[in-house]
């Protein structure tokens, strides 16, 4: 009778054995996660300097809403806690603890800002929470083995700058380049990558750089004093309310010089129409996304997806906003990252799933740029075209540049 229970004992496990790995899969969850939601935490500037990137934010949160609505991500909803931080890295750090230590949510995403982030960059780090997605384009995100909990999302400022930088050189090679940069993370990779495309000219081509600061109401002084050094190339490295204020100063005391802005400050609601469209013509920058008010995308199936959401969860926001196509391309970026975990919740495989991306198209990226990641890649998008401001939109031309 011993021998007989013995050898049912041990079929019995031997049966179990083979039908763990499908029938008796474990759930498995961290500090955010549960069979019913999950819980993400985020900082945005509603308010100060860069309060025209909060519409990411807002973006962010109905684009979740509404996967909420559809039933949520393998049957789980996600909670959303966005906070205002202004634009402060000190309030950021204040709030990451607050998300993480207080709120415990599961990890941190689309934080936005350089400076903001480096303020959390090392604490996220040592607390192991993913901070995936960052909405800035600093190259240190990219940066898997020395801060494996950290990851970019939009193409890398160094890089973006040094296609701006060797477009010069091609075109106007005797240029006198004036640079005006916001006095941070920020403003500092862009001016090093320019640096970097024009070479060993960068001494001899810029005559002028100078900087801003966030606190400052007005950047006249900076303008009037890069028109005075006789540049006849601006490179324009702010934000969108100094963005704005720079395209006005310029074009009202008559200065002329072809200009380069950033890709974060293409919006046409929040920079262009206050700086006035016809102050902005010929205004050269380089996009990855694809502009809503263009009629080339007018019957475009990703963009009548997006029409459609905005006018549902976003009936106040208008897509001349290229915020609006930002943080639903975000967002869209993370729920397939949540889609691939399954019922693997934890931190350590929300990395891993994000860092396993394989040509993700958003329905929203132009032709050809799709969203790639790796174990040993954290920079998801790596390829730009450059665009002009032609007055009513902005007109892309050449080729898509890649890494």
């Amino acid at each position: 009778m011993s021998t007989r229970s013995n050898v049912l004992i041990a079929t019995l496990a031997a049966l179990l054995a083979v039908a763990a790995p499908g029938a008796f899969a474990q759930k498995m969850y961290d500090s955010g996660a549960s069979d019913t939601q999950i819980k993400i935490g985020n900082t945005m500037p509603y308010s100060g300097p860069a309060s025209a990137y909060g519409t990411i934010g807002k973006t962010e949160a109905a684009y979740f809403k509404k996967i909420n609505d559809e039933g949520g991500i393998n049957g789980r909803k996600i909670d959303f806690i966005s906070l205002d931080d202004g634009y402060s890295p000190p309030k950021t750090v204040e709030m990451a603890r607050q998300l993480v230590e207080q709120d415990g949510v599961l990890f941190l995403f689309g934080t936005l800002g350089t400076p903001s982030n480096t303020a959390i960059h090392k604490y996220m780090n040592a607390k192991k929470v993913p901070q995936l997605f960052v909405a800035t384009g600093a190259a240190k995100w990219n940066d898997p083995q020395n801060y494996p909990w950290t990851m970019g999302y939009q193409p890398n400022y160094q890089i973006e700058a040094a296609i701006y930088g060797q477009q010069i050189l091609q075109t106007k090679p005797d240029a006198k380049i004036g640079v005006l940069y916001q006095n941070d993370d920020f403003g500092k990779d862009y001016l090093k990558g320019l640096k970097e495309g024009l070479g060993d000219k960068a001494q001899k081509m810029i005559v002028a750089e100078v900087s801003y600061e966030v606190t400052d109401p007005t950047i006249d002084s900076q303008i009037v004093q890069l028109q005075a050094s006789g540049a006849d190339v601006f490179v324009n490295i702010t934000t969108p309310k100094f963005a704005a204020m720079a395209i006005r100063k310029a074009y009202d005391i008559g200065w002329k010089p072809v200009q380069y802005l950033t890709n974060v400050s293409i919006s046409i609601a929040a920079v262009i129409q206050p700086a006035g469209p016809e102050k902005a013509v010929g205004i050269i920058s380089s996009a990855y996304l694809k502009d809503a008010t263009d009629p080339q995308w007018q019957n475009d199936s990703g963009m009548n997806e997006l029409r459609a959401f905005t006018k549902k969860y976003l009936p106040d926001g208008s897509l001349t906003d290229s915020n609006i196509v930002y943080g639903y391309s975000v967002a869209r970026t993370m729920v397939q990252v949540l889609k691939q975990c399954g019922d693997n919740l934890t931190r350590e495989n929300v990395m891993k799933q994000a860092a396993n991306l394989k040509n993700f198209n958003t329905d929203v990226g132009l032709p050809g740029i799709l969203i790639s990641t790796s174990a040993t890649n954290f920079a998801p998008i790596q390829a730009m075209q450059l665009m002009r401001w032609e007055g009513k939109q902005w007109v892309r031309f050449g080729q898509v540049i890649s890494k």
